[in-house]
């Protein structure tokens, strides 16, 4: 009786094991000599259009550790300190919290170190092969670009807006271990591939980049200024040739970076863009019809009583034609043009021309500016909105702007990446250029870009001049306004927005310094960036055209046979804005 009882319990006792619960002891028993390892991907390369890398990910070894498995955290400490070049305390004080069965001692190390390793044997002590973010071109568009964390993870710039693109997607496979839980071997089963991620083509070209890099950083050292910011458009198409900041930092080296410098100013900062605005004002002006080219104001011989304030023109004029209002950049004449027309028609304009909403730029953190409504706007709105106050914008929509002028009035939307690729180079998706709208009658586009000719042939842009070329722009320096809401006397935004070749426009530029000093006027600092990048770009482009403005004759451009060596920028007294 007592031999049946017993089997009975054990048949009772095999069948509650091997039929109503097996899964749960088969999961207790893969545990047990089965491990899992993640498969990483690898992150998909950052390239430029001609697809020279930017961003790229390299594979370094790691070292983790089992506390549980380990006897001697001392011993060990002392053997794997001056392998990882750390306090064998601090590898100690890890390897001694048996709580954890899992602990980083280091990542990324040279190979050299990680072969050491693997020769000591240590138990517990495991190295494992990690992917690398690493930029090959160090601060060359890294506000562009951004950079990824260490767990590969996007945290800035293009790296964060695409992350779910390049990051990709981690396998997995199964490990065998024998009853001492060392790794013998793959299981055969169960296996999932990573998928490695898309890479990006970018519209930049690096070295376009790096003309507008060094440029910019030139005039930021010479200046001494707080800031600076570069950017330069295809007009034809958005496409984003160069976007530089000043300061910068390269995505290599972070650590000990503030935000101040990887914050990507072309489309966080806002503005007053001062003088380069008179570019919309006159655009509207002679869309409405309310002035013509040779209509002549008077320029109060640089003051103006209006609105419980005097207006002030940095140099004073008489009668000036509405063309020279423009191209000497006179406060005072574009006022009295945009009291013709009231608030609705500049307000439209404003609009039009992309203020107060953002590009749509595929790079994270754009802000759209301000554009008040004429409902809020105050009674000296009518003379400040028209010459660049009251009115924010980033650099971005500046360029956004003066390309759309250069592309016969049509505005196309900025755009950084060119295509996506898989991991074998197939193009899977081409960004095509789009056109946002037109901004302004063709006819009046023509009359607008003759207008913005003179001001580098004959205006306050003489040092935008680019030897051999036609060239168009507009100049423009704006006070910045103080903590307590007053226009500063000390501190100002100097800017330059123009485009090259006018008869079929290549380049569109804008420069901004932020608080250049002992020099501000945006024809005086930012213009002569503009020419020199301008003249290099278009030099490595082939671009063909061999003419340059530099008389005028009765309101119609002439030029002649450009003389100076390239680069080379014709010395002249500066003026204005």
């Amino acid at each position: 009786m007592l031999f049946f009882m017993i089997a009975s319990a054990l048949w009772l006792r095999l069948f509650w094991l091997q039929v109503l619960h097996p899964d749960h002891w088969v999961t207790i028993a893969r545990r047990q000599h089965f491990q899992m390892l993640e498969l990483l991907p690898t992150r998909g390369d950052i390239l430029d259009r001609r697809l020279k890398p930017l961003a790229v990910s390299i594979r370094l070894t790691s070292v983790f550790a089992n506390p549980r498995q380990i006897k001697n955290p001392g011993t060990v400490s002392e053997k794997l300190s001056p392998i990882l070049d750390r306090p064998a305390a601090e590898i100690e004080d890890k390897l001694s919290n048996k709580e954890r069965g899992f602990v980083w001692l280091a990542r990324r190390i040279p190979n050299q170190a990680a072969a050491q390793i693997r020769k000591l044997r240590l138990s517990g002590v495991e190295v494992v092969m990690e992917p690398q973010r690493v930029y090959p071109q160090g601060f060359l568009a890294s506000h562009v670009i951004g950079f990824a964390g260490i767990d590969l993870k996007g945290l800035e710039g293009l790296e964060l807006a695409y992350n779910h693109l390049l990051e990709g997607e981690p396998g997995w496979r199964w490990l065998s271990r024998d009853a001492r839980r060392r790794l013998v071997g793959a299981w055969d089963a169960p296996m999932v591939a990573p998928r490695d991620g898309l890479h990006l083509v970018l519209t930049l070209d690096s070295t376009i980049q790096f003309f507008a890099e060094r440029e910019l950083d030139r005039a930021f050292k010479e200046t001494r200024a707080k800031g600076g910011t570069i950017v330069v458009l295809d007009p034809r198409t958005g496409d984003v040739l160069a976007l530089a900041n000043r300061p910068t930092f390269d995505p290599n080296q972070i650590a000990g970076t503030t935000s101040d410098v990887r914050r990507n100013r072309a489309v966080t900062d806002t503005f007053e863009p001062g003088s380069v605005f008179k570019v919309v004002t006159a655009a509207v002006a002679l869309a409405k019809g309310a002035v013509r080219v040779t209509d002549k104001f008077f320029c109060e011989n640089g003051a103006y009583p209006v609105a419980g304030h005097v207006l002030h023109d940095h140099t004073a004029h008489g009668w000036l034609t509405f063309r020279e209002v423009i191209t000497n950049s006179s406060n005072i004449g574009t006022v009295k043009v945009a009291m013709r027309m009231g608030p609705a028609p500049i307000y439209e304009a404003m609009k039009a021309f992309g203020f107060g909403v953002s590009t749509g730029v595929e790079m994270p953190g754009e802000v759209g500016g301000v554009a008040k409504n004429p409902k809020n706007w105050s009674k000296t709105s009518i003379t400040a909105i028209p010459i660049g106050q009251e009115v924010t914008v980033t650099a971005m929509q500046l360029a956004q702007a003066i390309a759309a002028v250069a592309n016969n009035g049509v505005m196309m939307k900025p755009h950084v990446v060119k295509e996506i690729r898989d991991p074998n180079g197939t193009v899977v998706k081409k960004i095509q250029p789009a056109v946002v709208k037109r901004v302004i009658p063709e006819q009046i586009d023509f009359q607008l870009k003759d207008i913005l000719t003179g001001v580098i042939a004959e205006g306050t842009g003489k040092l935008a001049v680019v030897p051999g070329y036609r060239a168009a722009g507009k100049t423009g320096t704006a006070q910045k306004v103080e903590p307590n809401g007053t226009y500063s006397h000390s501190k100002f935004m100097a800017s330059f927005i123009g485009f090259v070749p006018v008869e079929n426009p290549r380049l569109a530029i804008v420069v901004v310094l932020d608080e250049p000093r002992t020099f501000y006027y945006g024809g005086v600092v930012s213009a002569p960036v503009f020419s020199r990048v301008a003249a290099d770009a278009l030099g490595y482009l082939q671009v063909q055209e061999g003419i340059a403005t530099t008389t005028r004759s009765q309101g119609a451009a002439s030029a002649v046979r450009a003389g100076a060596p390239a680069g080379s920028i014709q010395r002249v007294v500066p003026q204005g804005d």
